[in-house]
């Protein structure tokens, strides 16, 4: 199997690599300023099927992993107010199939639980190649990408700002940078 660049992986079970993946997001924050964080724990699998289109994608991520770079705001994030980490301890993405566009960039629609509301989401992925690691081992890289409306999954907290805007935008930009091995 091949797209127009690139090997494709082989059909099988590959699994995220968390010592060499990240998932990350991009918050507007005072309105002109952006706030940057990542979760440090999450796993997931990629069925890699044939035909391709017929591939399957499943991630769960520990919401009371995330950080911030400031221990009061990861707390404020991690209550109630955000995402309520003690009520619903896991964000999950699961695909719903996989389009290809153009060159190694796929379409990979799917559904995206944050406190337990579940929305249609369409991650746009660069599919980085296949390799061997020193060790023999099998390795596949992709970037991918997706923007989200906080507030559709009940995250609505924000406080509104003397000048105009509010503290918080409701736009959120979500980077993942994944490595896998085969299972």
């Amino acid at each position: 199997m091949t797209s127009p660049a690139t090997t494709l992986p082989t059909v099988g079970t590959w699994v995220i690599d968390p010592s060499h993946s990240t998932v990350g997001f991009i918050a507007k924050h005072l309105v002109v300023s952006k706030v940057r964080g990542q979760f440090g724990a999450f796993s997931g699998t990629i069925e890699v099927a044939d035909p391709i289109e017929r591939s399957t994608v499943d991630v769960s991520i520990e919401a009371a992993s995330i950080s911030t770079g400031d221990d009061d705001r990861d707390g404020h994030v991690k209550s109630g107010d955000f995402l309520d980490v003690e009520t619903f301890p896991h964000l999950t993405f699961r695909s719903t199939g996989a389009h290809h566009r153009e060159g190694d960039t796929w379409t990979i629609p799917g559904e995206l639980t944050i406190r337990d509301v579940t929305r249609p989401v369409e991650l746009t992925v660069d599919y980085l190649g296949v390799y061997k690691d020193p060790w023999g081992n099998e390795k596949a890289a992709f970037s991918a990408s997706t923007q989200i409306d906080r507030e559709a999954f009940g995250i609505t907290w924000n406080a509104a700002l003397e000048t105009g805007g509010v503290l918080v935008g409701k736009q959120v930009t979500i980077e993942i940078e994944v490595q896998l091995g085969r299972a």
